[in-house]
């Protein structure tokens, strides 16, 4: 029988999806205040895989990811969600959202995100929160998988998520596989 072990600690990101980018700095405030430090910014990114949220947000959306330097237990994933969608409600002007912010975690072997919707790839977190495994890092770099979204797919993302994990194995003290 396998022992029961609490899980090591993630580092919580979150992507950030919008027209407007007058709004980064109010986003990254307003997550910090409730998350803590950030401690790793990606660059602005072009939004181009998809026109999925332009009827909603407007045409040329940009991406920006942000990592959280406080480590937190996996389980916490689920109010991360539900926290960043209370903020894009406080965020939207009649009815539509000006920013979209999708949470998710990283440990050394795995990008994790939240989602409301189910799949038959994703396990229900609680509280109508969905995770699903976006990435898997193996063979010392990050692979995508079937259902991986398009954006995720890119090298930018992967070198965003490299430096997010080698901040998470310096503070988890391992040199990782």
């Amino acid at each position: 029988m396998g022992e029961v072990r609490d899980p090591q600690p993630v580092k919580i990101f979150v992507g950030m999806l919008t027209a407007q980018l007058s709004l980064l700095q109010k986003v990254n405030n307003l997550l910090q205040e409730r998350l803590g430090p950030i401690d790793i910014e990606s660059e602005i990114l072009d939004f181009d895989c998809t026109r999925y949220y332009e009827k909603e947000m407007g045409p040329e959306l940009k991406r920006r990811f942000l990592g959280f330097q406080r480590l937190v237990h996996p389980d916490a994933l689920m109010e991360v969600k539900l926290l960043t969608n209370q903020l894009e409600q406080v965020l939207s002007e009649q009815g539509k959202r000006l920013v979209n912010l999708d949470p998710g975690y990283l440990t050394a072997a795995k990008v994790v995100l939240a989602s409301t919707k189910d799949c038959a790839h994703r396990l229900y977190l609680g509280n109508g929160i969905y995770g699903e495994v976006t990435l898997v890092y193996q063979d010392r770099r990050f692979q995508t998988l079937p259902w991986t979204y398009p954006d995720y797919r890119s090298e930018a993302y992967h070198g965003f998520f490299r430096r997010v994990r080698a901040a998470y194995l310096a503070q988890i003290g391992t040199k990782g596989y």
